[in-house]
């Protein structure tokens, strides 16, 4: 049971003044083949149009599930709007903020011709994200339990993009700060290592005896449930650790703040991407080849036709993938 949410924070004085005028939020997913997950993000979208009505809101997935972001655009497009302001609903700036998304839109323009968008950033890392991470830490520990005598692991996606992975270590990093956790690791479930086990063991090795993993994810899905039972594997191979496993971040009034403050800025274009370690600008060793590259949206299985942009959509992202650095808030 949830209080009524409070007023928006952050909104742009002509978003205030008349709402029902403004530019609508639209809300970008990845997807995932979680049915939970799924609804997971339908109650955050529901929680949005609550939160920011009249504004128009609508959201959708670049893949693996319904509904698929053409249709969301569609549906902002029917009722009149000629340009959105789209917030990724994404946690590290890696591949889908920088490339993914943004080449999901350009499709998007060129099927709506006449239509514009302005980008926001991704939501991590930021205070309030914290906040719920220590919130979700906190609800599986005794109070009296010594926090100091707690080592945490944070559980972050993956990425091929090393932009991506430091950013999760740098959560980890400010997650241990001040709150006098014995430690804070890091780990990812797909695409690099630590692992799991690894970052498992690493506690461990440390002399800590009760470890909790924590997951850095919106909502619940194949990868977090993966997540859980590498650590329910691990717990029973090591009977002597009391290993924990705390909750996703979730469909939450914080982070529908969050979302509110992401949506501000892009109105306002006071978007404050990191372009230093970006591999699409500078090469990066072992990653030479994505200097420039353009970026290709994701097909989604839900998507009415495939519309094939005639440039293949490398406008904007060829340099640099513009649309999140340069003139993608103005795009």
């Amino acid at each position: 049971m949830t209080s009524d949410p409070p007023p928006a924070r952050g909104l742009p004085r002509t978003a205030r003044a008349d709402r029902g005028d403004a530019t609508p939020l639209l809300l970008v997913g990845h997807g995932t083949r979680d049915d939970e997950g799924v609804a997971g993000f339908g109650k955050f979208v529901a929680r949005l149009r609550g939160r920011l009505s009249p504004v128009d809101v609508a959201g959708g997935f670049i893949e693996l599930s319904p509904p698929p972001l053409a249709e969301a655009v569609a549906e902002l497009v029917a009722r009149g709007h000629r340009r959105v302001a789209a917030v990724p609903l994404i946690l590290v700036s890696a591949g889908h903020g920088k490339g993914d998304i943004p080449g999901a839109m350009a499709r998007e323009t060129a099927r709506h011709p006449g239509l514009s968008y302005a980008y926001g950033r991704p939501l991590g890392p930021h205070p309030a994200l914290l906040t719920l991470l220590e919130r979700r830490l906190s609800a599986v520990l005794d109070a009296a339990a010594p926090r100091a005598d707690t080592a945490v692991l944070l559980v972050g996606r993956g990425s091929t993009d090393p932009d991506g992975n430091a950013e999760v270590y740098k959560v980890a990093r400010l997650l241990w700060e001040g709150r006098g956790l014995g430690a804070v690791e890091t780990a990812f479930v797909s695409l690099t290592g630590p692992d799991v086990p690894e970052g498992l063991d690493r506690c461990r090795r440390l002399g800590f005896r009760r470890i909790v993993v924590l997951p850095y994810f919106l909502f619940p899905g194949v990868l977090p449930d993966r997540v859980t039972a590498a650590a329910k594997a691990y717990a029973a191979a090591h009977p002597e650790l009391d290993v924990r496993r705390a909750g996703v971040i979730g469909d939450c009034d914080g982070l529908a703040d969050l979302v509110v403050e992401r949506y501000a800025e892009a109105l306002t274009g006071d978007i404050r991407m990191n372009c230093d370690t970006c591999v699409y600008r500078i090469p990066m060793p072992g990653f030479d080849r994505k200097v420039g590259a353009p970026q290709v949206p994701h097909h989604h299985p839900d998507d009415p036709g495939r519309l094939e942009h005639p440039h293949g959509y490398s406008h904007g992202h060829g340099h640099g993938h513009g649309h999140v650095h340069g003139h993608g808030h103005g795009h």
